[in-house]
């Protein structure tokens, strides 16, 4: 301990003596020479000087580095044993989840990086990221050191300029009588000052640019609450709502085993709506066409979630483009890394703002988006947005996965809900919008369960996200409808999206030297990054499939829930086609 605190006074006098000789060495720096030195001397001998100060800061500087980096040795060779098992210990009794708990750390930059290296790694880890992914985070870190000496050589460059400039003035002052050798060398150094300002800047500008392409690989980093995990097996239940023998108990589902319910897209054959090998022959794959009482079942159930969310939860419905530039998307987090899963339309076609255009993968993307680089005011937080539209997604890395049906489409309706909030709100309204999705479904009567995304199933911008699962008679089993996240700022920072806080009066009071208190003061906040949260309430296609097979009957037909019927024009059954139109519908190509 004694030598760790020697080597720390040796390392501070070193600091010192650097600043003093720093100071030192500015007084003596050539291009100030002919003001320090007498006015006949050569420019030898203010060259000479110069050296001269040079050698003795470089001795002086030697042996001060030799010492603490002496000091320094015998100091890690006697406490490295203790340094490792202290950090052993504290690495295995503060992780959380596996990884170490987000503190104070509030969003995810490259300073956060930088100072936060060890936590963010185990954050990518328990995300169970990519080694790319990886080493695209050390690199940021280990580029900071490139940047602050850019930073440094820029502002000494500048400071060099500033000085030059007011001696060139001070010489000009003088008139006819001013030294003009002395005035062009100082207008060279100034010259020369500035081109390197300039060139520092410059690679400045490409060392953020490199920087930024890297940031936006990164993944957002995740609440404490998540668990850790590598899918979606792993997600954990937070709670289940209604029992899957309720509807068919209530619908008087025969219980001797005699029906067995059939997936939506038969149902909806029996219908005489499902027109899927229609769909395809113009389409292609993944499409799907829908008609009769089944095209009104899906109208209807998005006109009673749109309903819904804006009389009774308060949402702002609005209507939106279904084209969207590339900066929407990249401050949504879709761009760059998942491009292959969108639908991106030819430059020839359209060009949005002379940015490429894709068709949206779902409204979040153009209702953030509404504020990007706006600075909002807090009274007017939180905002909630809630619009209807057609979702694009190409699918890619989902071939040959639920093929069948309507689980996984190119092209789908959902009800979209945002909201832009506080930091200080953003839990709050995290849970609010998913408890707006929940009471879609229990106002349908569909048994759900909700459950905690683990850090190998979360999405990318999401710090915490729950996924509402219907179930699905059909196949038996639970599946996705909604998925609630909550972004923190990690889009706000991409699209600079800000809020200022609400003005607040701070009393000093200190007294002044009259002994009266000093007066309040009015002070003006920093604009804020906002916080997003975005959650689907619901996707429509995925809830007309789990109505057709939760409200199926054995012979056909489709009893219309309750709260749709004022939207089916009064409709309480739809009752199944004749034998004949089936199978026509079944056998049309």
């Amino acid at each position: 301990m004694q030598q760790l605190q020697t080597h720390k006074t040796l390392t501070l006098m070193f600091a010192a003596y650097a600043v003093s000789l720093g100071r030192f060495t500015m007084a003596f720096m050539p291009h100030n020479l002919c003001l320090r030195l007498p006015q006949k001397a050569s420019t030898t001998t203010r060259s000479a000087a110069a050296v001269v100060v040079s050698k003795n800061i470089l001795a002086v500087t030697t042996r001060l580095m030799a010492i603490t980096s002496s000091s320094q040795d015998s100091t890690n060779s006697s406490s490295s044993s203790s340094k490792s098992s202290d950090s052993d210990t504290t690495t295995t009794s503060n992780l959380v989840h596996g990884r170490i708990p987000l503190g104070s750390l509030t969003c995810l930059d490259s300073r956060a990086i930088v100072d936060n290296l060890d936590l963010v790694l185990s954050h990518l880890k328990s995300r169970r990221a990519s080694e790319e992914t990886l080493s695209a985070a050390n690199l940021i870190h280990s580029r900071n050191n490139e940047r602050v000496s850019l930073i440094q050589m820029r502002d000494a460059a500048l400071q060099t300029r500033n000085e030059q400039s007011k001696i060139i003035g001070q010489l000009m002052k003088q008139g006819p009588s001013s030294d003009e050798e002395k005035v062009q060398e100082a207008k060279k150094l100034s010259q020369a000052a500035a081109d390197e300002a300039s060139l520092a800047e410059t690679k400045l500008a490409q060392l953020e640019e490199e920087t930024n392409a890297l940031l936006a690989g990164i993944p957002n980093l995740l609440e404490d609450v998540v668990p850790d995990g590598d899918s979606d097996k792993d997600n954990q239940e937070v709670e289940k709502w209604g029992h899957v023998e309720s509807l068919p108990t209530k619908l008087g589902w025969p219980t001797d085993g005699s029906f067995i319910p059939k997936w939506h897209d038969d149902v909806a054959m029996s219908l005489n709506g499902w027109k899927a090998e229609n769909a395809v022959a113009f389409s292609g794959a993944r499409f799907v066409a829908l008609s009769g009482h089944v095209a009104r079942l899906e109208r209807a159930i998005s006109s009673f979630f749109l309903d819904m969310h804006v009389t009774q939860h308060g949402y702002t419905e609005v209507s939106v483009p279904y084209v969207v530039g590339r900066s929407a998307l990249e401050g949504t987090s879709q761009l760059p890394k998942f491009e292959e899963d969108l639908f991106r339309i030819s430059s020839k076609s359209h060009q949005c703002n002379g940015e490429d255009a894709f068709l949206i993968p779902t409204a979040e993307v153009p209702l953030t988006n509404m504020h990007r680089e706006c600075i909002l005011e807090e009274s007017d937080l939180p905002i909630s947005y809630v619009a209807l539209t057609p979702c694009f997604r190409a699918e890619a890395g989902s071939y040959g996965r639920d093929t069948r049906g309507l689980i996984r489409t190119h092209q789908f309706h959902k009800v979209e809900l945002v909201k832009i909030t506080t930091s200080d709100t953003s839990m709050q309204q995290h849970e609010e919008l998913t408890r707006h999705a929940q009471a879609c479904l229990e106002a349908l009567e569909l048994p759900y369960r909700k459950v905690r995304l683990c850090s190998g199933d979360i999405g990318f911008s999401a710090r915490h996200c729950y996924d509402l699962e219907v179930w699905l008679p059909g196949s038996q089993e639970y599946r996705e409808i909604s998925s609630c996240s909550n972004t923190g700022d990690f889009q706000a920072r991409r699209m600079n999206l800000r809020y200022r806080p609400n003005a607040a009066t701070a009393a000093d009071s200190d007294s002044d030297s009259s002994g009266k208190k000093k007066a309040a003061k009015n002070k003006k906040p920093k604009p804020a990054f906002c916080h997003t949260i975005n959650g689907s309430g619901l996707a429509v296609g995925r809830t007309l499939l789990a109505v057709l097979e939760n409200y199926q009957m054995p012979d056909g037909s489709v009893v219309v829930p309750e709260v749709l019927r004022p939207y089916m024009g009064g409709l309480d059954v739809l009752k199944a086609a004749s034998p004949s139109a089936a199978t026509a519908n079944s056998s049309e190509k």
